[in-house]
């Protein structure tokens, strides 16, 4: 068998009685082994296909693990057990359902699902919301899950009334979901621990049919997962387990970083490889992140040696604001695209927390830059962007229905479907616009209270509607957004989730607030026009040439040739919440060496002294930690200062001053249809179609590789070629 490997991955995929324990730093090429390992064992130890278990945490790793096998293999069938953890044991549970008195057509109950039950749980049990709300109970009970914690467990820890209510919950939400015939996600890995546990015929079964096991990422498992591979493999012992301590970044979700560094305590037989040799970055890129790794405790040493040379310092670039911040990632976008000819999907921006990408992609969308937002919708898609947006287009245009649909109930005021088809009807009996119907109310057959909920609405929406001309976008959106209960409703929500859209919200509100110092004598249907620019750019370029925005956590298992680290303000990356807490803080910086990891050739570190946050209040920022503990040798400093000028006004105090900025146009010319002009990135263009004058036209370009674009003069920086 010709297999290209190095000494140390030939040795693992060698290595096949007894357990296995591959360190897999970051880029060594552990897929490889994996498949060529799973490669050895039938054709050379001649394992059965059905004989061999090999998981993993998400469906995109099992489908190239089973593509790879099957061309390994020549074959176009594969028998062997290749999937997720939740798919390898659903399966099981289905098969031996009978066993445990369950429908083998149970129903799996998705997040939403989970929710909609708790609902009834509550409402059965008489528990309040203002005690516990549905996601409160999901959260908590799914945390008891990972710990194998049953309900009589924790009943005997319970000390409060609260603890004995949420045991409460506990039991009736298990009797509902077997009553519904489903499980949730939890329960999935827990059914085939309590069937191997009352039937040890079926537990033998699975030993016998699974001889080799083999799994990636082991150091995401939690404790059902690890309990689930040790009772497979507790006899034969042949299991061979595959991870990287330092990429452990899922604590918050029941991952236990032990489970790796202990594999050979609980297997003293195992014999351990380290793949240090790493395919994917530079060195200086590998040195900077493990001299930064290597500050935790709870790590396993290895020295990663590059196979693409010594490369570049890291750069790192401090800026005034995350406007600053998003300008220096372009212009070193531009740059690099002109000096090494890279596309767009060459270049990935990491953050740490998902409202960070507003400000990054309204400077992508102002220069026309394409780009690919991974792991959440666009930041004008979500949810409660697009309600608070839905207001801001009721207030400006009346016949708006769709958006009237949208928030007529949100926050909550009692209006449901019921009530609204009423107002349907009566629109259409009298002919006359639904808004309209709203302030007649008294006239349809519902209760006062909705009567009043809808006049009440109305009242709102047409005060604002009378104040377009009187007040700037800014003043508008945020006294309406305030008057409209969405920022109190989501400030006092205890749900985890909602400080997410709380501080969506507040995004929200800032990049109105800037777009009207930018722009001071717009109003706020300019500003919805530029935001409907997102839409038209995609429709009109579909190219998959594309920047890559994500999240460090998103990022996890891929890799670009340039990758911009955003935000690396301390309080920021790593949070301010784990600054007291020695595992937390250890999971950030597991988490800020995965971020420089998914580089090949080059990084850029960015943060900035003075960021907006929380309402738009201007903090003023240091920068991380992290960033002091990479040697100054693997560092670059590059000044950078944009086309933006701030200046202080207001109170004579410092703390009342205010911060304003204005982007300054230093450059412009008046285009027409057929204009040539040159862009920093694309190159050559023909104007096509263009709107509108003067330093706000909107232009249409057909570039000389075909690429279409659509642009804000202001912000494209186009220059006309004669």
């Amino acid at each position: 068998m010709k297999i290209k490997l190095n000494k140390i991955q030939r040795q693992a995929v060698e290595t096949n009685k007894g357990p296995v324990l591959i360190f897999a730093g970051a880029g060594s090429g552990k897929t490889k082994v994996l498949t060529e390992k799973i490669h050895r064992l039938i054709e050379i130890e001649k394992f059965k296909p059905e004989n061999i278990l090999s998981v993993t945490f998400t469906n995109k790793a099992a489908k190239e693990m089973k593509t790879r096998v099957m061309s390994l293999l020549k074959t176009e069938k594969l028998g062997i057990s290749i999937g997720t953890f939740h798919s390898i044991c659903a399966r099981l549970i289905r098969n031996e359902a009978k066993n445990i008195g369950l429908n083998p057509q149970f129903a799996i109950y998705d997040v939403q699902d989970q929710l909609d039950l708790y609902k009834i749980v509550l409402k059965v049990l008489n528990i309040s919301k203002d005690i516990i709300k549905p996601n409160q109970a999901r959260n908590q009970i799914s945390f008891l899950k990972n710990k194998m914690i049953t309900p009589e467990e924790q009943l005997k820890k319970a000390r409060t009334i609260f603890d004995k209510k949420l045991v409460d919950i506990y039991n009736l939400y298990q009797k509902m979901l077997r009553g519904n015939d489903a499980l949730d996600f939890d329960d999935l890995l827990l059914f085939p621990l309590q069937i191997f546990n009352d039937h040890p015929k079926i537990l033998k079964k699975y030993q016998n049919l699974w001889k080799y096991i083999l799994v990636d990422e082991y150091q995401d498992t939690n404790k059902p997962q690890f309990c689930f591979l040790s009772k497979i493999a507790e006899n034969h012992k042949n299991i061979c387990v595959v991870g990287d301590d330092d990429q452990s970044i899922y604590g918050w979700r029941g991952a236990d970083i032990a489970n790796i560094l202990n594999f050979e305590k609980i297997f003293p037989s195992c014999k351990t490889f380290t793949l240090e040799k790493n395919y994917r970055s530079t060195q200086q890129i590998l040195d900077a992140a493990t001299a930064v790794v290597s500050h935790n405790e709870k790590r396993a040493e290895k020295n990663l040696i590059a196979s693409n040379g010594d490369g570049d310092p890291l750069v790192l670039i401090e800026t005034r604001d995350e406007l600053e911040e998003a300008d220096a990632i372009i212009s070193a976008l531009e740059k690099e695209i002109k000096l090494h000819k890279r596309n767009f999907s060459h270049f990935s921006i990491l953050y740490r927390t998902n409202a960070q990408s507003r400000s990054l992609e309204d400077s992508l969308r102002r220069t026309g830059i394409p780009y690919n937002l991974v792991g959440s919708v666009r930041f004008y898609d979500r949810k409660e962007v697009k309600d608070a947006l839905g207001y801001l287009k009721l207030v400006i245009n009346l016949l708006d229905t769709i958006s009237l649909r949208r928030i007529i109930n949100f926050p909550p005021r009692g209006i449901g479907m019921k009530t609204m088809d009423k107002c349907v009807a009566k629109s259409e009996e009298d002919n006359i616009s639904l808004f309209e119907v709203l302030k007649n109310s008294k006239q349809l057959a519902i209760r006062g209270k909705q009567s009043d909920s809808l006049i009440n609405f109305y009242n709102l929406i047409k005060k604002y509607n009378g104040l377009q001309k009187k007040l700037n976008a800014s003043e508008l959106s945020r006294s309406l957004i305030e008057e409209s209960g969405i920022v109190k409703y989501y400030k006092k929500s205890q749900e985890v989730e909602n400080k997410d859209r709380y501080e969506n919200i507040l995004e929200l509100l800032n990049s109105i607030d800037e777009f009207s110092m930018v722009n001071p004598d717009s109003n706020l249907s300019d500003f919805l026009e530029e935001v409907s620019l997102l839409t038209d750019i995609d429709n009109w370029n579909d190219s998959e040439n594309r920047v890559t925005l994500m999240t460090a956590h998103s990022s996890k298992g891929l890799e670009f040739p340039v990758v911009f680290v955003s935000g690396l303000d301390d309080g920021l990356f790593p949070l301010f919440g784990t600054f007291d807490n020695q595992e937390e803080l250890e999971e950030e910086r597991r988490l800020f060496y995965v971020a420089l990891t998914r580089a090949r050739h080059k990084v850029f570190l960015l943060y900035a002294t003075n960021r907006r946050r929380l309402g738009g209040e201007n903090i003023i920022g240091l920068p991380s930690r992290f960033i002091s503990e990479i040697p100054t040798e693997y560092l670059e400093r590059v000044d950078f200062q944009s086309a933006l000028t701030r200046r202080i006004v207001g109170g004579k105090l410092k703390r009342q001053a205010k911060l304003k900025v204005r982007r300054t146009v230093t450059t412009f010319d008046d285009f027409k249809v057929g204009d040539m002009v040159e862009h920093a990135i694309f190159g050559l263009g023909k104007i096509m179609v263009l709107s509108g004058t003067g330093e706000n036209q909107r232009v249409g370009v057909v570039f000389k590789d075909g690429t279409k674009k659509k642009l804000i003069v202001r912000y494209a920086n186009l220059t006309k070629v004669n």
